[in-house]
């Protein structure tokens, strides 16, 4: 009986969040994780309509990489307001519990989300280098196409359906837990803790080790690894760019070389940013996964914030160097 109880008594000592253990955090923490999503909220909320009202008032559909900043800063508001606003409110204290149905619907959106997010910023930086690479444009298109593509319409439709459907085992192998369960797998596309009652309900533990090999490969290593591929070509390209500047002073492409080596250093601060967040994320919880010791705890509150850290700060880094966010800052500033 005093067994028993002395278990009782530390299940008691366990906080919960949803159903599922919760990572203790201390109130410093608590308040720095709301102030970052708030910044992600507002500042992705204030990317697209910005960037969006110029697209619109411009009448020539706008610059393609302005179609692809805006899909990402979407797809970063809503893994704010649809996952990252939910822990806020765990946080404070408010324990939300969910159907399984529910959990099931969630968790699939969860995982879409994150995953579409991961491969509108890759969209971005493989988008940049092609465009560097187009040595010797036509006059007419110096400027950009009148319209939006078709091809680039298609392009982010694809990202979006393709991503759908990886998310569909996640509808499936999703639950409701009892009031004692907790999480024993992670994936970096989905949740680093439970929330919201919502945990994974795979057949077996190699299942659901499988789906999240899978899942770190095809969504968090490569398409990291082709985010460092595809910004090494573009400073490649720009130095080659450079050399022949010094050659060729009247070229078209190279008047244009100050306007790209800026974008470039924008674009290169981004997915750098995303790189570290994401990285550190994927060691994080893959470590939780494989090798759950005394450090898990620690490297799960770490995984929390790298989870949040590259949408927050995604526009601060665009407003630098984007000369419509730029101006939007300027003047609300002044007034």
């Amino acid at each position: 009986m005093a067994a028993m109880s002395d278990h009782m008594t530390q299940d008691e000592d366990q906080e919960l969040v949803g159903m599922g253990l919760r990572v203790s955090v201390s109130p410093v923490q608590t308040a720095f994780y709301i102030m970052l999503v708030m910044m992600g909220i507002v500042g992705n909320a204030i990317v697209a309509g910005v960037i969006g009202k110029s697209i619109i008032i411009d009448r020539v559909g706008g610059r393609n990489s302005d179609i692809i900043i805006i899909n990402m800063a979407l797809s970063n508001l809503l893994v704010s307001v649809m996952r990252n606003t939910l822990l806020v409110v765990s946080d404070v204290g408010l324990e939300l519990y969910s159907s399984k149905e529910w959990c099931q619907l969630l968790m699939g959106v969860w995982v879409w989300l994150r995953s579409v997010n991961v491969w509108s910023t890759l969209f971005l930086s493989a988008f940049h280098l092609q465009t560097l690479r187009r040595v010797t444009p036509t006059i007419g298109n110096l400027h950009g196409p009148r319209g939006i593509p078709k091809t680039l319409l298609l392009s982010i439709g694809l990202i979006w359906f393709l991503n759908y459907i990886y998310s569909i085992p996640a509808h499936i192998f999703s639950t409701n837990g009892n009031v004692n369960s907790t999480e024993t797998l992670m994936l970096v596309s989905s949740t680093t803790r439970p929330l919201m009652g919502c945990v994974w309900n795979f057949p077996s533990n190699y299942s659901g080790l499988a789906y999240a090999t899978t899942s770190m490969v095809i969504h968090e290593v490569i398409p990291i690894a082709l985010m460092a591929f595809t910004n090494l070509g573009s400073l490649y390209t720009l130095y080659t760019h450079g050399r022949t500047r010094s050659l060729v002073q009247d070229a078209p492409v190279i008047k244009r070389v100050p306007a790209e080596r800026r974008a470039a250093k924008v674009i290169l601060a981004l997915i750098m940013l995303f790189i570290a967040s994401w990285g550190t994320s994927i060691i994080s919880v893959n470590y939780f996964n494989y090798n759950s010791g005394s450090s898990a705890e620690f490297l799960l509150v770490i995984a929390r914030f790298a989870n949040i850290i590259f949408i927050a700060m995604s526009p601060v880094v665009l407003a630098v160097g984007h000369r419509r966010l730029r101006s939007f800052i300027k003047s609300l500033l002044s007034h």
